[in-house]
């Protein structure tokens, strides 16, 4: 089998999400890179990638080259095509642009690989399990006034979810800070686990100090406290607080991850798919993270997520954050709070030609 042709687009797509009731986004827009590649034996792998923001061409032009790279070759040895493709990348990567491109090519040839071998891709990873527990994301961001939260928290609740996440890091003071926290606790009760993301905007010492006032709302994890690269500043919270710290998602490649782990600046491991360079490399942080004892949960992108977390016996849940579901026919379904592993071989994935149709720019 060889790959024969590669095929990208640019989708833009209003910013909504279906998780959030009554607050309008305006002209706010996604913009996406989508991937196919089609082999000389009818199989066909996707892949997408993002983050490219006012660089999405440049994103684009990317995924092209690298992708031209793999036309010709067979898709099966996925290894070795990375490798070859981070060493044609020379000095780019593995942050930036580079391994965004390159986690595009890399979900596609998973993708191939499982479909030739009639099983899922979570299968190919190890199969650990079927489903996986995931939890509610974007839908009680920090701009968000106590009375929608206050809403939000149980509507969530009763579409089915037993995880969600809000944030903090935007009130200012620590007080305010801590109401938030407050008002979801209450709103949903003290069975709902409950993740609160900071985004890097609080300094070792607010993280400590809000962090303590913040543990007896029992939160199922505090995520990017500080600085993405802190890991010393990290560890200090983390050592502080009795609530698990969880970070990743910022840094790319697996080496950050690696001084994350020896540092002992995490509890739980959060993996970018995208920014991580693709499934290849984030199998590796995984492994990394099991070694430590240590958790793993995703970031965006839950139909494909749900593969990798599933795959692993430290995946912890995945993050259902819906902004690329329209790019699909069907996605994974959700059951009783889990989402479950499709049954059709490969990601189980196929773009929705009439999102392309309507969202594609010229």
């Amino acid at each position: 089998m060889k790959v024969t042709r590669a095929t990208t687009r640019i989708i833009q797509t209003p910013a909504d999400n279906p998780l959030v009731v009554g607050i309008p986004v305006g002209d706010a827009t996604r913009e996406f890179v989508t991937l196919e590649l089609d082999t000389d034996e009818g199989i066909q792998g996707v892949g997408v990638t993002f983050f490219g923001a006012a660089l999405t061409n440049a994103l684009k032009s990317a995924v092209d080259t690298l992708s031209g790279l793999v036309i010709g070759r067979d898709p099966m040895p996925v290894e070795s095509i990375v490798a070859d493709l981070r060493a044609a990348g020379s000095g780019s990567g593995p942050g930036g642009i580079f391994t965004l491109a390159l986690s595009a090519v890399d979900m596609a040839l998973w993708d191939i690989k499982g479909k030739a071998l009639n099983v899922t891709v979570s299968s190919l990873l190890g199969g650990y399990r079927d489903r996986a527990p995931t939890y509610a994301s974007g839908a009680l961001m920090r701009p968000m006034n106590l009375e929608y939260l206050a809403e939000a928290g149980p509507r969530l609740v009763e579409m089915g979810f037993k995880q969600m996440k809000t944030q903090m890091g935007a009130e200012p003071t620590a007080t305010l800070e801590v109401e938030r926290m407050r008002v979801m606790r209450e709103g949903i009760g003290p069975d709902i686990d409950l993740m609160c993301d900071i985004n890097q905007l609080w300094n070792v010492n607010q993280a400590i100090q809000i962090g303590k006032r913040v543990e007896e709302y029992n939160l199922f994890w505090l995520e990017d406290v500080v600085a993405q690269d802190d890991y010393q500043g990290l560890a200090r919270v983390a050592d502080a607080l009795t609530t698990p710290i969880a970070a990743g998602e910022y840094v790319y490649g697996i080496t950050p991850f690696r001084q994350m782990l020896e540092n002992r600046s995490i509890d739980i491991v959060m993996i970018d798919l995208l920014r991580v360079g693709g499934i290849t490399q984030w199998k590796k942080v995984a492994g990394m993270a099991e070694a430590f004892n240590i958790p793993v949960v995703s970031h965006l992108v839950p139909e494909i997520h749900v593969h990798l977390i599933t795959a692993i016996p430290n995946g912890l849940t995945v993050e259902y954050m819906p902004w690329t579901l329209r790019l699909w026919e069907e996605t994974p379904k959700m059951e009783n709070g889990e989402l479950v592993v499709p049954d059709r071989p490969g990601l189980g994935l196929e773009f929705n030609q009439e999102t392309i149709k309507q969202y594609q720019v010229a």
